[in-house]
């Protein structure tokens, strides 16, 4: 169907957004990824990707922005706004609009500071397009402090300096960008549909045209056989570009990914934590240079203490990592459990005589050992996908 053709379907949010996000107005400028062949993504698979007319996307920027408007009335009339007030602005909305309506409520709620474009690489729409969206965002909210979108490397490192520089200026100011690995090597296994020199080449553009840059590495991803250059050879890629943000997502390996059929097959080793932390020290104590800052903001992540910025921060993030790695077998293993649990946050949890029997009795009563809890490490972790 031709964007000619396409009929308005009401305001669309799509499936994902980064965790830094959470509070974001999503504003859907495309569906689902045009590449959608990473081996270890279980997002988009078996949907097909398209763009929105230009002038849909900026109904749905028009439509919360009328439910803006009406919010705040409400709320400066009363001073605040109340359960009563919603109840009274929700019965005014129109059936087709509601999701626009909750879009609107929820942003209200969470200050207005930022937007973040869908879906999974919106940079691939005619540049011209998307500065409009862009103008019109930062027209309609003057405000808001942030406007983000995920982008692929290949597109990136094909757009023009030009065009990115007249992004920036129409108000787009941080790009996520899924590295995940920059191993050549990890990333052809993988189906990545990019390479080390391209994702070099593409975080130096977004950080020569004045955008903040956050790059996703995925620790992990090269399995037991590449585990080290995988840390070393990312760490080299991310040495060389500099980015304002480095954020580690864990590999986990859901039954619904292509690599799941690899990881049945043996073909692909997949690291237990023990392994993964080995990594995840290699990887930082390889980063050099840099002053970004790193972030562990996702579940699947074994230590999401592992913050700081660079360099300052580099040996309290490598030392909370020795102090696991110093652990005996059975101490590593309650704080993994403890940790997929949700009981331990972080690593000094486990100083707590009470969090700690509970993890020892959900031990005691599911048979898990150190000698078998990669197991159920695994199937814990599959919960959060």
């Amino acid at each position: 169907m031709s964007k000619k053709t396409q009929e308005y379907r009401g305001f669309e949010q799509g499936p994902i957004r980064p965790p830094s996000e959470a509070y974001s107005l999503l504003i859907r400028v495309t569906r689902n990824c045009p590449w959608n062949h990473c081996t270890f993504c279980p997002v988009y698979k078996n949907r097909k990707f398209s763009l929105r007319p230009v002038e849909h996307v900026i109904q749905d920027i028009d439509t919360v922005h009328r439910y803006l408007e009406m919010i705040h009335k409400k709320a400066e009339s009363r001073g605040r706004l109340t359960r009563e007030d919603v109840g009274v602005l929700s019965s005014l909305v129109k059936a087709e609009e509601e999701n626009a309506f909750y879009a609107a409520l929820n942003w209200y709620g969470a200050g207005m500071k930022s937007v973040f474009i869908q879906d999974a690489n919106s940079l691939i729409i005619r540049p011209p397009d998307l500065k409009e969206i862009l103008r019109h965002l930062r027209q309609c909210f003057p405000r808001t402090e942030r406007i983000t979108s995920y982008a692929r490397s290949h597109t990136i490192a094909r757009i023009k300096d030009e065009d990115l520089n007249d992004f920036a200026r129409a108000g787009l100011n941080r790009i996520h960008i899924g590295m995940e690995s920059g191993s050549d090597e990890v990333l052809q296994k993988v189906r990545k549909g990019s390479t080390k020199a391209m994702h070099i080449k593409a975080g130096q553009k977004v950080k020569k045209a004045g955008m903040e840059l956050s790059e996703y590495v995925m620790p992990g991803l090269g399995g037991q056989e590449l585990s080290e250059i995988h840390a070393k050879e990312t760490a080299d890629a991310l040495n060389q570009i500099h980015p304002d943000f480095i954020r580690l997502r864990t590999l986990a390996i859901p039954n619904s990914i292509p690599l799941f059929e690899d990881y049945q097959k043996g073909s692909f080793q997949k690291c237990n934590d023990l392994m993964m932390a080995k990594e995840i020290l290699l990887f930082i104590e390889s980063l050099d240079g840099i002053t970004g800052t790193l972030k562990s903001d996702h579940i699947l992540n074994l230590f999401q203490e592992v913050e700081g910025k660079f360099p300052e921060d580099k040996e309290y993030m490598t030392g909370i990592l020795k102090q696991f790695l110093s652990m005996s077998p059975q101490e590593q293993c309650h704080y993994q459990v403890g940790r997929r649990l949700g009981i331990f946050r972080e690593l000094r949890d486990t100083a707590s005589p009470q969090r700690m029997r509970k993890v020892e009795k959900f031990c005691k009563e599911n048979g898990i050992t150190a000698e078998n809890a990669d197991a159920m490490i695994d199937e814990l972790m599959k919960r959060f996908i």
